[in-house]
């Protein structure tokens, strides 16, 4: 990351955490001896944050703090542990608009006419260098532009795969959008039992040994909606069990750019025999209706997805591939990664905290488990079922709104009372008194179940 950009998000969290509307913002000269970077490093950085709205110039006097980030959000009285989009706060507003603007200077005689279904050559060639950071290694002929994961979700399980196996097994719970897919258009599946521990593995190698499996559809990595993430042991398996029986991997990495353990890699790095098909998305990070993800495809399949992808749409939105090229070159994309990773590491710091107070508060109410670290999302078991949709009910009478997992199992497939809980959107000073409040209802459903 370049050091401007360091500087820059160290000072958007000073404004953030501790500075006040008016405060004046320290000098060049002493941010530059602070910070041991050049002066016009310096400058560059306040020119974001003015750019930003942050701060504004004052003739022959410096730079004051307009406004902190979290002003309006602290104005909000509904708490929302339901929403999983980005935080608004963070966007990227202005330096995707800037990328915009450039990528219609730049590729204008591009833009306009109909791309490739791989996607845009340059954008192709910046990502395998991007997703060698993430330990994803393939050659650019193996590299596919989508529209969003969820196109590459839809494609994959309706491509014909060169062995014939048509049945997609699937963690339960698991992505609600991709069951429904799944059920809305009769594709054969099979649920397998996750939880916070993981899957049986002996069960997952029955089914491999049944002979008829197209596809094992996995989210190893802040698992959606539980939470949890796969270890090293247990990504090793899985992909040797793909190997041995001839089964291809689709690993959701949804929220890579989470991950704060360096040493935790995708399960598409312990993948010796080409089984595990990687996909990536934007829209957790950047905004939800950029509607880009990459695909990495074995060589087997590569050639009959892009058939496949062509009849869907031909390519996907050429501008904002483009705009997303600019935005990973010019390492816009590394200090908002960097920008998001600190807030929400901070956030499931705190929601690991109130889970503990309120598990240690209220312990006949439910089991809680901890967030991974970095990860934004975890879930809550009460230790009487039938307490969970009445719990719901009265939280939202209090504005704490959440849900049960339900809708993320295949119809049939026995689903746990669990209720989901997601920071992304809920204000740091707010998570304490939140979690609290959760927890109190669903030690008061739970002893209105028992008492009668």
């Amino acid at each position: 990351m370049y050091k401007y950009m360091e500087l820059l998000n160290e000072l958007e969290r000073q404004i953030a955490g501790n500075m006040q509307e008016g405060d004046k913002m320290p000098s060049i000269r002493t941010l530059s001896e602070r910070y041991t970077c050049s002066k016009s490093t310096v400058i560059r950085a306040l020119s974001e944050l003015e750019r930003s709205h942050l701060i504004y110039a004052s003739a022959k006097s410096g730079y004051y703090v307009l406004g902190r980030l979290e002003k309006e959000r602290q104005k909000a009285q509904v708490i929302d542990f339901v929403q999983a989009a980005p935080d608004p706060e963070i966007f990227p507003y202005l330096d995707f608009q800037h990328c915009l603007n450039k990528a219609i200077d730049t590729y204008r005689n591009d833009l306009f006419i109909y791309g490739t279904p791989k996607g845009l050559p340059s954008l192709v060639k910046e990502m395998q260098r991007h997703l060698a950071d993430y330990q994803v290694f393939a050659d650019q002929e193996r590299i596919f532009i989508t529209s969003g994961v969820q196109q590459a979700l839809t494609i994959l399980a309706d491509l014909p795969f060169p062995d014939g196996k048509d049945t997609v097994v699937i963690e339960q719970p698991s992505y609600p959008l991709f069951i429904n897919y799944l059920e809305t258009h009769h594709v054969p599946v099979v649920g397998i039992r996750r939880d916070a521990y993981g899957i049986d593995l002996g069960e997952l190698e029955r089914l491999f040994q049944g002979g008829n499996i197209k596809f094992f559809y996995t989210i190893p990595r802040f698992h959606n909606p539980l939470g949890c993430s796969y270890d090293r042991r247990q990504k090793e398996q899985i992909a040797q069990l793909a190997e041995k029986y001839g089964v291809y991997i689709v690993e959701d990495d949804y929220m890579a750019d989470l991950e704060c353990d360096a040493k935790s890699d995708p399960l598409y790095a312990y993948d010796r025999a080409e089984r595990v098909i990687y996909l990536k998305s934007y829209s957790k990070i950047l905004f939800p209706g950029l509607r880009i993800g990459v695909a990495v495809l074995p060589s087997e399949l590569a050639e009959s997805f892009g058939r496949y992808k062509k009849l869907q749409d031909i390519d996907s939105s050429m501008l904002s591939q483009a705009a997303l090229e600019l935005y990973l070159k010019s390492g816009m994309f590394a200090r908002h990664r960097e920008k998001i990773r600190s807030r929400y590491a901070r956030r499931s710091k705190l929601l690991g905290e109130a889970i503990r107070q309120a598990q240690d508060a209220y312990p006949d109410a439910f089991t809680g488990f901890l967030p991974d670290e970095g990860g934004i999302h975890t879930h809550l078991i009460p230790k009487v079922p039938a307490a969970l949709s009445s719990a719901i009910q009265r939280m939202s009478e209090r504005y704490i709104y959440t849900e049960s997992t339900k809708p993320h199992y295949l119809k049939g497939f026995r689903n746990d009372a669990i209720l989901k809980l997601n920071v992304s959107g809920v204000p740091d000073e707010k998570i304490g008194d939140s979690v609290e409040i959760v927890a109190e209802e669903l030690a008061k459903a739970v002893y209105r179940v028992q008492r009668h």
